[in-house]
């Protein structure tokens, strides 16, 4: 299959957007957009949810929005089905919601610990298990789950949000070869010192690259992955990070050499 610019469109595809409101899922969204998909998106943030549709609608793609908590299994399976109702099909999901706080492990109690387990975790298999059913056969899918570089370093006060970001890398892995038969690829990306409205944007440039990340560096790997450019990919992550994971502890300083921060 020869590679022509037009490989790269979404033309009418049908992508779900998770946490879309603000920061990476809102970028994510915009550029599927403008590369021709039509969105579902949520959140529960209601105004910014509100004023993105109105952007998409404004690039002339359809939008359908709702308002919910994906951590619960009732609203998630209502909104999926508002999607099939407009659309008839989901052919990309990005499982981008999620969150946490920073805390020492020993002072997360047992709601804590339960909330970052459903809203980084268990938003994913909600989300995963109502969509796959209606992902087109035989023209399959992607599913693109947005995890951290926690979920492949040590994450000393986020031990619980970085297990569940491991988690959900181990079960992208699983589920693209459960999934494979069907034609529908699995795949992280994993962002770090990208400017989010949820972690703030006070990051300095010591990545091995020497710029700021956006919000649009990790939209533009997830146009990749929900493209025919990544036709062959599947249960891999790309990493979003400057170099970050690579460095691996590794800080470039002012005059281009490298130390370790001590």
């Amino acid at each position: 299959m020869p590679l022509e610019p037009s490989s790269v469109l979404l033309t009418d595809r049908v992508a779900v957007v998770t946490g879309a409101a603000v920061g990476i899922g809102r970028a994510i969204a915009l550029a599927y957009a403008r590369f021709g998909a039509d969105l579902a998106i949520c959140d529960r943030d209601q105004e910014h949810l509100d004023e993105l549709a109105t952007e998409i609608e404004g690039l002339g793609r359809r939008v359908v929005t709702g308002v919910l908590d994906v951590r619960a299994g009732e609203p998630v399976q209502q909104f999926v089905a508002d999607v099939d109702f407009e659309f008839h099909r989901v052919d990309v999901l990005v499982n981008n919601a999620g969150g946490g706080f920073q805390a020492p492990f020993l002072d997360v109690n047992d709601k804590g610990q339960d909330a970052l387990v459903r809203e980084n975790f268990t938003s994913v298999t909600n989300f995963i298990r109502a969509c796959v059913p209606l992902m087109p056969d035989p023209a399959g899918g992607s599913i693109i789950n947005v995890t951290s570089i926690e979920a492949h370093r040590a994450a000393p006060g986020f031990a619980v949000y970085g297990a569940m970001k491991t988690a959900v890398m181990g079960l992208t892995k699983t589920l693209a070869l459960e999934l494979g038969p069907r034609m529908v690829r699995v795949n992280c990306i994993a962002p770090d010192v990208i400017p989010t409205p949820g972690i703030g944007t006070d990051f300095g440039e010591r990545t091995p690259i020497p710029i700021a990340g956006h919000v649009d560096d990790c939209a533009g790997a997830a146009v990749f992955l929900a493209s025919e450019l990544s036709r062959f990919v599947t249960g891999t992550t790309i990493h979003v990070d400057g170099g970050n994971l690579a460095a691996a502890g590794w800080i470039r300083n002012e005059d281009g050499t490298y130390g370790t921060g001590a």
